[in-house]
């Protein structure tokens, strides 16, 4: 007979304690959706670190534990009152939109099932889901539907999964052996933008190739990378014994939305067989658009394309997407088959294991979220929704011109740049940027809106990035107002002396 007492686990929770507990809870975050429509409630309260430390003390960890609705309900209620909310109709800062509500469940229900997307083996439905994610983000963008891809983090992961697919498929030499060691190392040269995220920098750095490799192709004025001096760069290289093998051009820049000359950049690409890759983690998604431009459709002529789920598809943080034209070159960069995994049960099925297609070996559920959000929206509903967002853009570009106070500076997709810069103000650059600077800075602590900055050809900007599906036109027509507004009292204590 065993008379060892039955193990109780401090994490275990009954179906009951998990069902009152879990239904506190979803009221709570029902009850935060109501209040993100009230927009006079604040984007954030803009409180320092010591004031978070305090609320979270300094003690050592807990010897015993506590009730779980304790927990649950003081973390939400910490949540709520001291966030930055970027589901509020007024963030326009950066480029993260609000969580779909059905991303939100999703990440529960991928949670409470926990698969390991590693391994078809170890998630059947999670990573057939995931491969129908993929597909159908490839088909949304006008992408080959037959590529290969899998879910990431986010866009430099997105990225850097096209990096490294095109390293090993272009690069002469076992770059999976030898890495940065072979003498020749040195001489490889990959083109971007001056515009290019600065993702590009850390793949450089950690995939051997170094910095060196970068050839940053200065952007013009209208922030798009000029077809003419790549197509000099390339041809300078090869003849001075380099090695050129890819170009990154972005569909949607950080700073401003602009989108590169793809077609044109592709068609360097194939001239000189080099790899062609996308940066869409931002616009990508508005080739889903019918009335996108040549150039931002052309992101399907590439052999890889970086996209973000968690920007404008609305999904929660995190997600982000690689696209791969050619399946196999995924296989071919990330691919090892150690003794301990043995994961080829159903490969007569053609079963994917993501594990060989990515960085990651253990995977979260990703997927979910998206595919939920796809199936709920529809094409039709994306197409709706981002095309809100772009014309939102527009009508606040639009809107400048009544304000004499205001310098309109650039509109592309879904991103708007202008500055404060009156005629009284003068013309010295240094000082207006400082008066910017000061002006965003009392804007995002305000709380009321949440733009965030971009250097247009040289000129510090207040910059507002839509992709928010909460946001109406009576929102956007506060930010100018503001920004003279505040503009005014900080040229009052910033003097150009």
């Amino acid at each position: 007979m065993n008379d060892a007492p039955a193990r109780r686990a401090p994490l275990e929770m009954s179906g009951a304690e998990f069902r009152r507990v879990g239904h506190d809870l979803v009221d709570r975050i029902a009850g935060l959706m109501d209040w993100l429509h009230d927009t006079s409630h604040p984007v954030t309260r803009a409180e320092g670190p010591a004031v978070i430390r305090r609320l979270l003390g300094t003690g050592p960890l807990p010897r015993e534990g506590a009730p779980a609705g304790e927990l649950v309900d003081a973390a939400a209620t910490l949540l709520f009152d001291h966030s930055l909310f970027n589901g509020h109709p007024r963030f326009w800062g950066y480029i993260t939109s609000p969580a779909a509500p059905i991303g939100i469940l999703g990440d529960l229900l991928a949670s409470a099932v926990n698969p390991n997307v590693g391994a078809y083996d170890l998630s059947p439905v999670a990573t057939e889901i995931e491969r129908q994610t993929v597909r159908w983000i490839a088909e949304l963008i006008g992408y080959p539907a037959g590529c290969g891809g899998i879910l990431v983090s986010g866009g430099n992961m997105a990225n850097f999964v096209g990096f490294l697919a095109a390293r090993k498929a272009k690069i002469p030499w076992d770059v999976r052996a030898a890495g940065g060691a072979d003498p020749r190392a040195r001489r490889i040269r990959i083109y971007c933008s001056s515009e290019t995220h600065t993702w590009i920098n850390k793949a450089a750095d950690l995939f051997g190739l170094g910095h060196g490799s970068l050839v940053k192709i200065p952007a013009g004025a209208d922030q798009r990378m000029s077809a003419d001096a790549l197509r000099a760069a390339i041809e300078s290289d090869r003849k001075n014994g380099l090695i050129p093998i890819m170009v990154v051009g972005a569909a949607g820049t950080v700073s401003t939305g602009a989108t590169d000359p793809l077609a044109a950049i592709a068609a360097l690409c194939s001239e000189h067989d080099l790899w062609f890759h996308v940066d869409g983690a931002y616009g990508g998604f508005a080739a889903c658009l019918p009335e996108a431009s040549g150039d931002l459709k052309a992101l399907a002529r590439a052999d890889s394309v970086a996209v973000d789920p968690h920007k404008w598809l609305y999904a929660p943080l995190e997600a982000g997407c690689a696209l791969v034209r050619n399946g196999q070159a995924l296989i071919d960069a990330f691919s090892y088959h150690p003794e301990y995994y043995r994961f080829d049960e159903h490969a007569d099925e053609g079963a994917i294991n993501f594990y060989e297609l990515g960085p990651q070996n253990s995977r979260g559920f990703r997927a979910l979220k998206v595919w939920l959000a796809l199936r709920q929206a529809g094409r039709a509903g994306y197409e709706a929704m981002i095309r809100d967002d772009c014309a939102l853009a527009a009508d606040l570009y639009r809107s400048l011109g009544k304000y004499p106070a205001i310098e309109p500076l650039s509109c592309n997709l879904s991103i708007t740049t202008f500055r404060y810069a009156p005629a009284e103000l003068g013309t010295n650059e240094e000082y207006l940027n400082r008066v910017n600077t000061e002006i965003l800075a009392r804007l995002q602590s305000g709380g009321r809106v949440y733009p965030s900055n971009a250097l247009v050809n040289g000129k510090y900007a207040i910059r507002a990035c839509i992709v928010n599906f909460r946001t109406t036109r009576e929102d956007v027509t506060v930010l100018p107002e503001l920004v003279v507004q505040t503009g005014k009292e900080v040229a009052q204590v910033i003097t150009p002396g």
